[in-house]
């Protein structure tokens, strides 16, 4: 994935979803089993996610498949 400076460094959990294309309660769950951590502030403990930690996701990801097809 290459850089896009376009995407905000902090995502919500909606933008995360609609990146990894995946359902918000996975993301709930990543993130309660340390696979793929939120930053949590305010009252309510909203989640945000850093843009970083999901290019760096989706690389690891990517490099599990092209190694499991050797």
């Amino acid at each position: 994935m290459e850089k896009n400076n376009n995407i905000p460094k902090l995502l919500t959990l909606k933008e995360a979803c609609e990146i990894l294309r995946c359902h918000p309660n996975t993301l709930r769950q990543w993130d309660k089993n340390g696979v793929l951590t939120a930053v949590r502030f305010g009252e309510r403990k909203d989640r945000r996610y850093r843009r970083e930690d999901i290019e760096n996701f989706i690389k690891n990801k990517n490099g599990e498949r092209s190694q499991g097809n050797n």
